[in-house]
């Protein structure tokens, strides 16, 4: 494959789910890469050691969206993005509405069960972007930065190899269950919003009656997604996602996670 042919839009990952949000969490890469710019280019290692490690769950893994963030902040440097068996960490449905128009993903506690995961390596810029973008420096931020560490965890790189632990981001809200209690699994956007609105009317009053309406009124007004983010706790929907207690009263990770040699330093590479 060319230089020409790696990039995003002939990849087909170039679509930004905070612009297209019933797209949302975007199209995945089927194999690890760099992404660099408008180009997914091939990765040579799988590991990075003056990066730190974050295990993306939802839009993070979308190339498009993770250019867009980085792009907003006039980051160019590129991101390496590592496919990786992960044990012990799934994808659940968030307790909130975002301000981009979708209900996103959240990891939950999955033990013994493996998902195909992206590790991203991010420098100590790209690492604050994407936790503004998280809302982890917000004192009411939907999400908090957590370590993740092994064994709890385990995370699985291409060549066999393991890590100490990654960071990932943890709800604040907590997560969405299935009616008995359990973390119900994000089957994607519009099929999410389409149950949603058909089994609360209350939502349907606040958001319409489709998934297009859902966004539409969702993008236009923080308010009401606040308010559609209270209903999920008034209706009863919500519970623990099982990652709660490695999240610091910081939400921003650090040695106090408990990783054997505490989480990786960060910098610039």
């Amino acid at each position: 494959m060319t230089v020409e042919d790696r990039t995003l839009r002939a990849l087909g990952l170039d679509v930004v789910p905070r612009e297209h949000p019933l797209s949302y969490p975007g199209a995945w890469p089927r194999e690890s890469g760099l992404l660099d710019g408008d180009r997914l280019l091939p990765l040579d290692r799988w590991s990075f050691a003056d990066r730190a490690p974050v295990v993306s769950i939802g839009s993070n893994a979308c190339p498009g969206q993770l250019r867009h963030k980085m792009a907003e902040s006039g980051i160019v440097s590129p991101v390496p993005m590592v496919r990786a068996r992960v044990t012990g960490v799934g994808i659940g449905v968030s307790a909130h509405v975002s301000r981009p128009g979708y209900v996103s993903n959240a990891p939950v506690a999955t033990p013994g069960r493996v998902s195909e995961l992206f590790v991203l390596w991010l420098d100590a810029r790209q690492l604050t972007v994407i936790d503004a973008s998280e809302g982890v420096p917000l004192p009411h931020g939907n999400f908090r930065r957590a370590w993740l560490p092994a064994p709890g965890v385990r995370i699985e790189l291409p060549d066999g190899s393991t890590l100490p632990g990654a960071y990932a981001y943890v709800n604040r809200r907590g997560v969405l269950h299935d009616g008995t209690g359990t973390p119900r699994t994000h089957p994607g956007q519009r099929p999410l919003l389409t149950n949603l609105l058909a089994t609360l009317p209350r939502l349907r009053d606040l958001f319409g009656t489709t998934p297009e309406e859902f966004t539409a009124r969702a993008r236009a007004d923080r308010e009401l997604c606040e308010k559609g983010s209270r209903l999920f706790a008034e209706e009863g929907l919500v519970t623990t996602g099982g990652l709660e207690q490695y999240v610091t009263s910081s939400g921003a990770g650090g040695e106090a996670q408990g990783a054997p040699s505490g989480p990786p330093r960060t910098g610039r590479s």
